[in-house]
């Protein structure tokens, strides 16, 4: 490969770089904003996080389509070829979670309308965590960290228990007052895709590990979610 074939390769995994990093910061303020609407029960805020989704689609695609000509073209192997590969995969999981927050979003509007927004701000602490997950995660995949990508993996496990804590907190007050049952599922299901976007964000962690040491983080990841196990005791 000649020094200019080279240079050229070197400068379109520098782009393919640049492209994740940039739907990282996309993704990271689709999720702040979100949950800035669901602090201030702002419906507006929501709207703007469901206009904005569009734009992640057309971030993946081109990260898609780059990838494909860098596979097709350069043949990259050993190092490079993992750092496309995870580049590639952590674009999908970001796209993944833009389409959580556009969830949440909807849901937001919907429980606004319904006067649920003692319960939305209850989302707050998960919320920010998660959020604090994915900024962390992608900072660790622009400096190619691996020890930072490992911190943001062990911290799945808390997010698992704050997310339980919530379910059974919700559950109850469902249990205490029937006639809540259908505004605060709708919380619940806000509280499930805020527990899905720290997975999104563990994947991108193991993808790092993967395309700096060359290895997947060796350890099953532990998981503290309780709520499948959770039974709902009869109403009277």
């Amino acid at each position: 490969m000649t020094d200019h074939m080279v240079k050229s390769f070197e400068d379109d995994l520098q782009r393919l770089r640049s492209m994740v990093i940039e739907m990282g910061e996309l993704t990271c303020r689709q999720i702040d904003t979100v949950i800035e609407a669901a602090e201030r029960t702002d419906r507006n805020l929501a709207g703007r996080v469901i206009e904005r989704e569009p734009e992640a689609d057309r971030q993946q695609h081109r990260i898609d389509d780059l990838v494909v000509r860098l596979l097709a073209l350069r043949h990259p192997l050993a190092n490079d070829l993992r750092q496309v590969l995870a580049a590639l995969a952590t674009a999908n999981e970001l796209e993944r979670i833009c389409d959580h927050v556009e969830n949440i979003a909807h849901r937001l509007i919907t429980s606004m309308h319904n006067g649920e927004t003692e319960r939305i701000r209850a989302l707050q602490q998960i919320g920010r965590f998660a959020a604090a997950m994915v900024r962390d995660v992608m900072r660790a995949y622009a400096d190619a960290d691996a020890e930072s990508a490992k911190d943001v993996w062990n911290r799945d496990t808390r997010l698992d228990e704050m997310y339980s804590a919530l379910f059974r907190t919700l559950l109850t007050y469902m249990m205490e007052d029937a006639r809540h049952i259908s505004a605060t599922v709708q919380i619940m299901f806000i509280a499930r895709d805020i527990e899905r976007i720290g997975d999104r964000a563990t994947n991108i962690a193991e993808m790092i590990r993967y395309f700096v040491e060359g290895e997947p983080i060796p350890e099953d990841r532990p998981k503290a979610d309780v709520t499948k196990s959770t039974m709902i005791a009869p109403m009277r």
